[in-house]
C-alpha cells in the first residue's frame, strides 16, 4: 500500500509543531548517516553480569516446560505459522522474504525501503516477524531446561545469519523502531537463557559483529524515537528495549547515556499511555497486554542490573495489572476492541500457554493478586523467568476493594451476570492520540459472551496493509455491533492507522452492580458521529431473567440506517423475520438463545461475503473465517427507538 500525496497531507495535519520539528531533524539525520554511516566504538573486556539466579529455572513448572520443548522441536525441524501463513524454511530462513506473497524485499539503504507498498516488499508484518527473534528465545530457553546444545548451535548459527544479512542501515529491518526494540529484548533474553553454553560469550560480547549490531541498535533507537501522534505502543517498544540494552549490555561509552534516555521515555510514555484506571489508552486490548509484557520485562532489566527505577513505573504497571483481571471474562480473555496484530513483548512459551493467565500469574507474583481477582490455572515459563528478577512489590498502595466494573476514564463498562454472561459497553474517547491509529469507528458497540463464548462478537483486526478493502471493514462502523447511519463511518478514516475526525462519546449512566445481585445492571451513552444527529444507546442486563435489552435511539433529522449485529464464529443462527435462534455448544454441553431484532428494520443475514465484505470473524492477525453477521435497514425518524432483546436459556 503505497502513500498518496493526499495521505502525507493529512498525516501532516495532525502533528504538532514540535513533531513536525522533530521529524524534520530525523530527515536530515539520515541523509548525513547515508554520507557517513557511524562506526562502533572499540569495546574489549566485555562481561555478561545480567545472569538468571541460581534455581530459576529448576522453579519452571514441568508440564510448561513440556510444552515450550515441544515447541521448540517443532522450530529444530523448520517449521512455524506467523499470523495464518505455516514456514516450512526456518531451518535456514531467508530473513527478507515473504512466504504469504513470494515477494523478497528490495535492499539498499534502510530508509529508501518503501516498506509500505507490498506490491515491491510483500506482507511487512511476515518479513519482520521472525527477525523479532522471539522464537531464538524459545530455542534458548529450550536450551536453559534441557541443556541439550543443539538449541543452542541453532540460535547461535541464526543470529551470525541474521547479522551477516542484515547489515546496520542496509534493509527493510532497519526501518521500523519498534522491530529494533523487540530485537535488543529478545537478544538480551538469548545472550541470559544461553549463559550455561560454552559458546555464549564468543557469540555476544566476544563477537566484533554481534557488538557492532547491539551498539547500532541502540544508536538508532536513541536517534530516531516515535514522535508526537507516533508515540503510542511502538515508542514503549523503543524505550523497554533501549533500556534493556542498555542495562544488560552496558558496555559502551554511551550505554550509561542511554540507560538514562529510555528509562526516563518508558516512565514519561507508559504513564502518558495508560489512563488512571489502569486501561490503555489506544483503547485495543492486546496493546494492554504488550504494553505490560514490555513494561514488566523492562523492570526486570533495570533490577536484574540494581538501576532505580522510579515508583510511577511500578505503579502503573500495578494498575494495568489489576485493569486486566478486572475486565477479562470467564475464560479469562479480555475484550476484543480495536486493533490486534498478535504482537509479543518477550516470548519464552509454547503453543497452548494462555498469554493472558501467565501476565496474572507474574502480576500475582510480582504484585500480589486481590481477593476478587480470578482464578489463574495453568502454567508458563516466563512468570518465574521474570519474578526471579524482579524485586517484590514496594509500599501498598490503594487498589480496588472490589472487581472494578466502569472504567470512567476509558468509556468502558463491564456488565455481567448469571452463567457467565459478560458484556463490554463501549462509549469511550476514539482512541490515542491525534490519528487514533489502532482505533476503530465502534462507538457505543457492545460484545457479548457466554462462558467465554463470543455470541454478539467484535469482529477483530485480520490485516493492516496491502488489502485496504479489509482493512477499512475491520474497523468500520459496520463491522462491529452498533448503529450505521446513511452508509458512512461514525469516524472520518484519512488511511489505514490515521482518522481525521472522531465521533467524541459519553457515557450518561452506568450501573454495573444489578444483574450480579439479581437485579438489573444499566449502561446508557451517545455520540456524535453523525452530527447533527445523536446516536444514544441504552443497555439492560437482567439476571432472573438472563435477558439484555438494547435500546438504540437517533435524535434528529431522518436518517437511513443499518444495525448490525456480529455473531461468533461458533453460533448458529436460524432468523426469520425478526427472531433469531442461536444455538452453539460449549465443552460438550448445548446452548441456546433468542435474539429478537427491532421489527422497524428489513432483517438478512450475511454470511462470508466479499464484494464488499461482511460476515466476517478475525480470530488472530491474519486469520479470518466466516461468520454471521444480522444486518436491520430501515429509516431512523428521530421518534422511535429500536429496540434488540437477548435471553439465554438453559
Amino acid at each position: 500500500m503505497t502513500m498518496s500525496a493526499g495521505w502525507y497531507l493529512r498525516r501532516l495535519s495532525r502533528m504538532g509543531p514540535r513533531e513536525v520539528a522533530g521529524r524534520a531533524g530525523d530527515a536530515v539525520r539520515r541523509r548525513r548517516w547515508r554520507a557517513a554511516p557511524p562506526d562502533c566504538p572499540d569495546v574489549t573486556g566485555a562481561r555478561f553480569t545480567a545472569v538468571l539466579p541460581a534455581g530459576t529455572i529448576a522453579a519452571v513448572p514441568p508440564d510448561a516446560a513440556k510444552r515450550l520443548v515441544a515447541e521448540a522441536d517443532r522450530l529444530m525441524d523448520g517449521r512455524a505459522e506467523y499470523f495464518g501463513v505455516v514456514r516450512d524454511d526456518l531451518a535456514d530462513p531467508d530473513w527478507w522474504y515473504d512466504p504469504k506473497t513470494g515477494r523478497r524485499a528490495p535492499g539498499g539503504y534502510a530508509f529508501d525501503v518503501p516498506y509500505r507498498d507490498e506490491e515491491t516488499v510483500g506482507d511487512i508484518k511476515q518479513i519482520w516477524e521472525l527477525s523479532r527473534h522471539q522464537y531464538l528465545t524459545v530455542l534458548a530457553a529450550a536450551y536453559a531446561l534441557t541443556g541439550n546444545e543443539r538449541y543452542a548451535e541453532r540460535v547461535a548459527g541464526h543470529l551470525r545469519s541474521w547479522w551477516a544479512a542484515n547489515p546496520p542501515l542496509r534493509g527493510v529491518h532497519w526501518t521500523s523502531g519498534i522491530e529494533l526494540g523487540i530485537r535488543l529484548l529478545s537478544w538480551v533474553w538469548i545472550r541470559r537463557l544461553l549463559d550455561g553454553w560454552p559458546g555464549a560469550a564468543g557469540l555476544f560480547e566476544g563477537d566484533p559483529v554481534a557488538l557492532n549490531q547491539i551498539w547500532h541498535h541502540q544508536r538508532w533507537l536513541a536517534a530516531f524515537p516515535s514522535r508526537g501522534s507516533s508515540a503510542n505502543n511502538h515508542v514503549i517498544a523503543e524505550a523497554a528495549g533501549q533500556f534493556a540494552a542498555a542495562c544488560a549490555f552496558g558496555w559502551f561509552p554511551s550505554s550509561a547515556r542511554w540507560r538514562a534516555d529510555a528509562l526516563r521515555s518508558l516512565e514519561r510514555h507508559l504513564r502518558a499511555n495508560t489512563f488512571p484506571s489502569g486501561l490503555n489508552r489506544e483503547l485495543a486490548s492486546e496493546y494492554h497486554g504488550l504494553v505490560l509484557e514490555l513494561g514488566l520485562a523492562a523492570v526486570a532489566e533495570a533490577d536484574a542490573a540494581g538501576v532505580p527505577v522510579p515508583a510511577s513505573v511500578r505503579l502503573v504497571l500495578l494498575r494495568m495489572t489489576d485493569a486486566l483481571a478486572a475486565v477479562v471474562d470467564s475464560r479469562l480473555r479480555p475484550p476484543r476492541q480495536g486493533d490486534a496484530d498478535d504482537g509479543h513483548g518477550l516470548v519464552v512459551d509454547g503453543a497452548g500457554t494462555d498469554r493472558w493467565a501467565s501476565l496474572l500469574a507474574t502480576g500475582d507474583a510480582v504484585f500480589g493478586r486481590l481477593a476478587w481477582w480470578p482464578t489463574v490455572t495453568g502454567t508458563d515459563v516466563r512468570t518465574p523467568l521474570l519474578a526471579a528478577l524482579l524485586e517484590p512489590a514496594g509500599p501498598s498502595v490503594s487498589r480496588p476493594a472490589s472487581r472494578p466494573a466502569h472504567f470512567a476514564d476509558a468509556g468502558m463498562t463491564i456488565l455481567r451476570g448469571p452463567a457467565e454472561i459478560w458484556c463490554r459497553c463501549d462509549g469511550g474517547p476514539h482512541g490515542f492520540l491525534s490519528i487514533a491509529a489502532h482505533a476503530h469507528a465502534d462507538a457505543l458497540s457492545v460484545e457479548v459472551r457466554h462462558d467465554g463464548v463470543d455470541v454478539l462478537a467484535d469482529p477483530g483486526t485480520y490485516c493492516y496493509h496491502g488489502q485496504p478493502e479489509w482493512r477499512r471493514y475491520f474497523r468500520s462502523t459496520l463491522g462491529h455491533n452498533t448503529v450505521q447511519l446513511d452508509g458512512g463511518d461514525q469516524s472520518v478514516s484519512g488511511g489505514p492507522f490515521l482518522w481525521t475526525r472522531h465521533a467524541r462519546s459519553r457515557v450518561l449512566a452506568a450501573d454495573a452492580s444489578g444483574a450480579s445481585f439479581a437485579g438489573t445492571a444499566r449502561w446508557c451513552a451517545e455520540h456524535d458521529g453523525y452530527r447533527p444527529s445523536t446516536h444514544r444507546r441504552r443497555v439492560e442486563l437482567t439476571a432472573p431473567k438472563r435477558e439484555l435489552r438494547v435500546v438504540d435511539e437517533v435524535r434528529g433529522a431522518r436518517r437511513a440506517v443499518r444495525l448490525a449485529f456480529h455473531l461468533g464464529p461458533a453460533i448458529s443462527a436460524d432468523l426469520v423475520g425478526n427472531r433469531a435462534e442461536l444455538t452453539w455448544s460449549r465443552d460438550g454441553e448445548d446452548r441456546s438463545a433468542l435474539l429478537v431484532l427491532p421489527g422497524e428494520l428489513s432483517w438478512r443475514a450475511h454470511r462470508g461475503e466479499t464484494e464488499p465484505p461482511l460476515g466476517w470473524y478475525s480470530a488472530g492477525f491474519g486469520r479470518k473465517e466466516p461468520t454471521t453477521t444480522l444486518v436491520g435497514t430501515g429509516v431512523a425518524d428521530g421518534v422511535r427507538g429500536f429496540t434488540t432483546v437477548l435471553t439465554f436459556r438453559g
